[in-house]
């Protein structure tokens, strides 16, 4: 299975890459890794739990390996530089189009964490400072942060939010979300996901103000704006080459 093209030269490293490439589309029993990577069952096994070891890779409470937490920690890491570099300038953008104050959040476990801010300056205004640590149960981009999510991983994330399924459904469909009094009464927001090279959400671009300004229908005003701030900010990714 090996080739020219993806052989490194370190047998067990390229074997060990394989492993990872074969748990990205989801989790695998140890059968599916030997069908995925062509590598004999003792020799999956005994590299899965070597990629165990030093928290690359998990189990899932069926058993079956998944990827670890230490890849989204080593991912953080490289990202969070470029994208931060990039956030002050798009959210200012956002801001001043849309009179509006303009966030970016990333998800962290339970928790969506504002990692970047852009303020309204003057009158009625939705303030969250960066580092505050807002719900993953209510909000737009709460929904944007979830909607993509592994089916198997996405019940558990709705037990208690103000959203569905349903909810969920529209935003993947449509591309943003909006919601109405979910986070904080008398506030709304729309939101959109920043992805990277491989499609994945990593972030969700907001804006939020009062329902006065905002209507109850935000996305109607606001969801063009928000999902070009998201383009620009998952275009910065591509330049970089992550």
């Amino acid at each position: 299975m090996d080739s020219s093209d993806d052989s490194s030269g370190v047998g067990v490293l390229d074997k060990a890459a394989r492993v990872l490439a074969a748990l990205e589309p989801g989790p695998a029993t140890l059968a599916g890794l030997v069908a995925a990577t062509g590598l004999a069952r003792p020799t999956a096994h005994r590299l899965a739990v070597a990629l165990e070891h030093h928290r690359l890779v998990a189990r899932d409470v069926q058993g079956r390996f998944t990827l670890g937490p230490r890849l989204g920690e080593l991912s953080s890491a490289a990202g969070d530089d470029r994208l931060l570099a990039a956030a002050g300038p798009v959210l200012a953008r956002l801001r001043d189009i849309t009179g509006e104050s303009a966030q970016l959040f990333r998800r962290q476990g339970e928790f969506r964490i504002c990692v970047a801010a852009a303020e309204r300056q003057s009158g009625l205004r939705d303030s969250i400072p960066v580092g505050s640590r807002l719900s993953m149960l209510a909000g737009s981009a709460a929904q944007i942060l979830l909607a993509w999510e592994e089916p198997q991983r996405l019940g558990p994330g709705l037990k208690g939010a103000a959203f569905n399924a349903a909810t969920l459904s529209s935003t993947r469909r449509r591309g943003w979300a909006q919601s109405v009094g979910e986070r904080e009464t008398g506030v709304a927001s729309v939101s959109a996901g920043v992805r990277s090279p491989t499609g994945k959400v990593i972030a969700a671009v907001s804006v939020s103000g009062p329902l006065e300004r905002m209507s109850r229908q935000p996305g109607r005003m606001h969801a063009p704006a928000v999902l070009a701030a998201a383009d620009r900010l998952s275009e910065s990714f591509r330049r970089t080459g992550e």
